[in-house]
């Protein structure tokens, strides 16, 4: 074993329930990856690395605030440019109140 997943049954027990496809093979393991690492490239770049954070409350509020404009009003590529809100009207689908 590598190392790199979690092979328990009470983890992979848990994600069967929930109807999540666990891979073993390793073959599509940087696919897993692929948009929490997209996302964390896009907070540094134009939050962390921006600013110069005086406290840790600082960084939470502004934190705060780039992740509501991530999710909601900043435009992505994987959605043709749209904003998520627009998408999501796009859709049809009911935003649930944050």
């Amino acid at each position: 074993m590598d190392g790199s997943q979690f092979t328990s049954a009470r983890f992979t027990g848990v994600l069967k329930e929930a109807g999540i496809r666990v891979s073993m093979d390793g073959r599509g393991r940087w696919m897993d990856n692929v948009f929490i690492e997209r996302l964390w490239r896009s907070l540094k770049y134009e939050c962390v690395y921006l600013h110069a954070f005086e406290t840790g409350s600082q960084l939470r509020t502004d934190l705060s605030r780039w992740i509501g404009y991530y999710s909601a009003r900043r435009p992505h590529s994987s959605l043709a440019g749209h904003m998520p809100e627009e998408a999501y009207e796009m859709a049809g689908v009911e935003r649930l109140a944050a």
